[in-house]
């Protein structure tokens, strides 16, 4: 379910949504259904503790697969190396498994995010839980939902009441520093939550589950479905004051408390090392 989006898009936009639900449902139950008992690590990225498992990559494959077959002409990112320019000014951002680590453990809080970018802007965005048994999609102008119900952030509460989730980076000086930026935070706030899977934190804000959330050192795909269902929701987002999300920072709450957690964040050092 959505509200068309404007400017005579609507079609566009429903099939790429259609694309996204098709290869992120695919993916989650590949995930959830054939994870195996002994699974291991595959291999290693920024640090011993950034992991890539066996599952991470075929359901990778299984969604550059879908999106090809559908959209052949379209670009795809992906976190674990899919890759091409397309010729038809859509792109997908794809990570086939948010939250690795949990799902390495057994731990329940991980997702699947695929977005569709059109002419460099986000147009397109699903998070599939499977083990929440939840998709949250959104598009541009059209609204954010979490199984075919509207979803809608939290109206801003003070500092002091807000419950904001953030994550940490694989890097010891990084997690060292983010750490720090935590212990100074969490006197000024209810509390903090750590789930593990940025792409549901975002989720979970926009579904009035959280007050906000902040994280340093997202990626592309990390970010763009999350980004977009918060929004749509009704959150703000952005970086640093004046600036986008990005790798330097990422910030999402609604008006009212977005403004001074963004400002305490950016005192406090949030978005460096």
């Amino acid at each position: 379910m959505s509200t068309p989006p404007p400017d005579g898009k609507g079609a566009l936009y429903a099939e790429l949504l259609e694309v996204a639900l098709d290869a992120a449902r695919g993916a989650g139950a590949l995930l959830r259904d054939g994870r195996p008992a002994d699974l291991g690590v595959a291999a290693t990225k920024s640090s011993p503790i950034d992991v890539v498992t066996e599952m991470d990559i075929a359901a990778e494959k299984l969604i550059a697969d879908r999106i090809a077959r559908s959209r052949p002409d379209d670009g795809i990112l992906g976190e674990e190396g899919a890759s091409s320019p397309g010729s038809s000014g859509v792109r997908w951002i794809v990570d086939p498994l948010d939250g690795t680590v949990n799902y390495l453990y057994g731990l329940p809080s991980w997702s699947v995010s695929i977005a569709a970018e059109k002419d460099g802007e986000v147009v397109v965005g699903v998070v599939e839980a499977p083990m929440r048994a939840e998709t949250y999609q959104a598009v541009l102008g059209g609204g954010a939902f979490v199984n075919g119900v509207r979803a809608h952030c939290r109206t801003a509460p003070e500092m002091a009441q807000a419950l904001v989730a953030t994550g940490f980076g694989y890097l010891t000086e990084r997690r060292t520093a983010q750490a720090e930026v935590a212990r100074k935070l969490i006197p000024q706030v209810r509390d903090i939550r750590r789930a593990g899977s940025a792409a549901i934190d975002l989720a979970d804000l926009g579904c009035g589950r959280l007050d906000a959330y902040y994280e340093r050192g997202l990626n592309p795909w990390d970010l763009a479905a999350g980004d977009l269902f918060a929004r749509e929701a009704g959150a703000l987002t952005g970086g640093r004051p004046g600036e986008r999300p990005s790798g330097e920072l990422t910030v999402a709450a609604p008006a009212g408390l977005f403004e001074p957690l963004q400002r305490l964040l950016d005192d406090l050092g949030a978005w460096h090392d």
